[in-house]
């Protein structure tokens, strides 16, 4: 290896060294916007490890608030312009906050000739938690749903619970969908548990029955 590339391979290594202990969210993309390297907090953001980013494309990861900002970015990157361009974006964080900031992409080549790649850093201007919901609401059900769980819980199928509340197959469907959407249940197993856990249905009591209020 000659002086100047090893040089070249030396200086490669240090920038990647810093690059990746810049507190700074920065990621480099192509001109599509693909992630070619991301660094540590940039993947932390997203809830994920730098590899993990490779591939993915910056705007799936960082949802632009005005579409138009992105048509116009499009656009000079077609005419090849080596401007500053800017992004408002929203991002869910690991802990389940709405995050708002900004991506500044700066096109870098070698040579004007070259196709640019985009060095891209994240700016986080705020954060805002969503507010839990009470356990008091989340208890709240009608008696159709509790009729509805009551069955479930004993076992009954779909088609049973309707022929039993006197509800189509779609009705019972429709009730057990907005109960999961509301207690975050990813199956009829963990909706039933949740009806036990928030007091919906009586603990101890077969068959099945809503709890006293």
């Amino acid at each position: 290896m000659d002086l100047a590339r090893q040089e070249a391979v030396t200086w490669r290594n240090r920038a990647l060294l810093l690059f990746d202990r810049v507190a700074m969210p920065v990621a480099v993309c192509d001109v599509y916007g693909a992630v070619l390297l991301a660094n540590p907090a940039m993947a932390a953001e997203c809830g994920r490890t730098p590899g993990q980013l490779r591939g993915r494309d910056v705007l799936d990861l960082f949802s632009p608030r005005e579409a138009t900002q992105v048509e116009r970015i499009a656009e000079a990157l077609r005419l090849r312009r080596r401007s500053r361009y800017q992004v408002s974006v929203r991002w869910r964080a690991p802990n389940g906050a709405d995050r708002f900031g900004e991506l500044t992409a700066d096109p870098v080549s070698d040579t004007a000739e070259d196709t640019p790649a985009l060095l891209v850093m994240l700016r986080v201007e705020s954060e805002r938690v969503p507010s839990p919901v009470p356990a008091v609401d989340q208890a709240r059900v009608t008696p159709m749903e509790t009729r509805v769980l009551a069955l479930l819980a004993a076992g009954a199928t779909t088609a049973r619970a309707a022929r039993e509340t006197g509800l189509s197959a779609d009705g019972v469907t429709y009730h057990l969908r907005r109960l999961s959407s509301r207690w975050g249940a990813s199956n009829r197993t963990e909706l039933v548990a949740r009806a036990y856990a928030l007091g919906v249905l009586a603990p101890g009591a077969w068959p099945p029955r809503a709890a006293v209020g």
